[in-house]
């Protein structure tokens, strides 16, 4: 389904009973609202809305950076859109990046939240990197941060064993839109919200693979201690992608995180 927000065309799916708590899902850079595929089946009792970000899946991608505060506000007239007041909020990676920023400026949209391999800053010495990538996305494509962007995201071990799995994110990152990754790019370059955590008093739970090389446990711990009563699990045996990994300790951990904040 489509709906106009803040400007742009969005895609976003509904799921469950239309009288059930409601959790909106927001993905990770260069993936689109597929991706929470491997949670659906567990959050059958909830009215689950995912959406595509600007720049990614079916939502409009148009040619400029963004910034953290502009994804905010797409989430927030998604939520406006949608007739949606309050809800539990669920993102990963940029999506976690995205509800760290939309919290710290209204927390009163969220009745709680999940933020998974993420992080709350990109420190300076990184920001060449992200530059690095939106360079090899504008002179070689998608293809070409394919594998390197697999590595980061799934072990060898799980690569191997789960190739069909693993298969379909592969044509989640291909199916990105250039210009929507570069514009996205530079919003996660911009990320630097820590100091501002402590302003966060909704329940909150930390997720993250115990071996993500880029959004490491470190980052996790951090936003741990900034954000008051908040939870952290550490999942071992997992990269970045923690949700497809290793779904099943995952998925037990934010349904309970769930079940005791409804």
């Amino acid at each position: 389904m489509q709906v106009q927000a803040n400007g742009i065309s969005m895609r976003y799916a509904v799921d469950g009973p239309a009288d059930a708590p409601v959790v909106v899902m927001s993905h990770s850079l260069s993936a689109n609202l597929t991706m929470w595929d491997w949670q659906m089946p567990v959050l059958s009792p909830y009215r689950v809305v995912r959406y595509d970000t600007r720049g990614h899946g079916g939502t409009d991608a148009p040619v400029d950076d963004y910034t953290l505060d502009l994804l905010a506000d797409d989430l927030f007239a998604l939520l406006d859109a949608l007739g949606l007041e309050t809800v539990h909020y669920v993102g990963l990676s940029m999506g976690g990046m995205i509800g760290q920023t939309a919290a710290v400026k209204d927390q009163s949209r969220f009745l709680s939240l999940s933020l998974c391999d993420t992080s709350s800053a990109v420190p300076e010495a990184l920001r060449g990197t992200w530059k690095d990538r939106i360079g090899a996305a504008r002179s070689s494509g998608m293809e070409s941060l394919v594998d390197g962007t697999i590595d980061r995201w799934f072990s060898a071990d799980y690569q191997a064993r789960s190739s069909a799995e693993v298969d379909k994110v592969r044509d989640m990152i291909r199916a990105t839109p250039v210009e929507g990754y570069c514009g996205c790019c530079h919003a996660i370059m911009g990320l630097n919200v820590t100091d501002r955590l402590p302003s966060i008093s909704v329940p909150t739970l930390l997720i993250v693979g115990e071996d993500d090389p880029g959004t490491p446990v470190a980052a996790h711990e951090l936003i741990n201690r900034q954000i008051a009563g908040s939870e952290l699990v550490v999942i071992p045996d997992a990269l970045h992608f923690s949700n497809v990994e290793q779904q099943g300790a995952f998925n037990d951990a934010l349904t309970g995180f769930l079940a005791r904040c409804v």
